[in-house]
């Protein structure tokens, strides 16, 4: 599968960052991608304008904005993954976080609400974001069972687990990564504990400008970094070989070792 991470900066201007996207997407049918992956929320970043609720600025998974990317990725038979704000329901100021998973027919195979908030490290994002309370979707598809989370939810080994028990084979992570000190040595350190402790492959796209840390990264099972974003804004192109994970697998079968009958204080915290 040749996977596509789209290393943007989203602006406070749903049209431009649409305008871009659809660029990136051409781009990426050009380079023969069959999963295109935006970061969190690209469809719209708070910026300049801290006073604008975020509900008016949230449509629904099938408004305008990811009806165009849906289109795009027909056009160019494509998987997308998109970042975007999503309506809640009597909501008048915050929004879902939300990332939705399209098929190249345009259809839409999975939505994920972001459920774990950046309320860490001076951040407030639930003053915005209305905290969902679904697990995270498993979906079969054509390029393998693709798992979806958000950002932040990387911080909570439990909820790459359940990816990981529910089938997952690529761990799909749209993400705008703060910066700030040693957060860049969190999220490279972390993504790749997760790809490692759970034997998947982890896609993982972040937002880069000058407060964002870039590095969009595709991590194999066993850990080996096999892309890498580095800084600058920009299409990123790697290959996952699912064959790999099984393999990886066979060295390693550590989900088979676990013991759930003694986990379960832990659990529950």
């Amino acid at each position: 599968m040749r996977v596509g991470l789209a290393q943007l900066g989203a602006m406070s201007d749903v049209a431009a960052n649409q305008a871009r996207a659809l660029e990136v997407a051409a781009e990426a049918g050009r380079r023969g991608v069959e999963l295109l992956v935006f970061p969190e929320m690209y469809m719209y970043r708070r910026l300049e304008d801290l006073t604008t609720p975020l509900a008016q600025i949230a449509e629904p998974v099938d408004g305008p904005f990811m009806q165009a990317m849906a289109d795009a990725g027909r056009q160019h038979r494509l998987h997308l993954v998109m970042g975007m704000l999503e309506r809640a329901p009597g909501e008048t100021r915050r929004a879902y976080n939300t990332a939705v998973l399209l098929s190249p027919q345009g259809k839409c195979l999975a939505v994920y609400r972001k459920v774990h908030l950046y309320d860490a490290f001076n951040g407030r994002e639930s003053d915005w974001i209305v905290p969902a309370s679904a697990p995270p979707p498993v979906v079969d598809t054509p390029l393998g069972r693709l798992g979806l989370q958000i950002c932040y939810d990387v911080r909570f080994p439990e909820w790459s687990r359940l990816l990981a028990l529910g089938g997952a084979e690529v761990i799909v992570m749209p993400t705008s990564w703060v910066g700030g000190p040693l957060k860049e040595d969190h999220w490279f350190t972390l993504v790749r504990a997760r790809a490692i402790e759970n034997t998947c492959w982890f896609v993982a796209a972040d937002q880069v400008r000058p407060d964002r840390v870039g590095r969009s990264l595709v991590i194999d099972p066993m850990g080996v970094v096999v892309a890498d974003g580095g800084e600058e804004q920009g299409l990123v192109v790697a290959e996952v070989d699912l064959d790999r994970l099984r393999r990886v697998r066979e060295k390693n079968p550590s989900l088979q070792h676990r013991r759930p009958d003694l986990y379960g204080a832990v659990a529950k915290g």
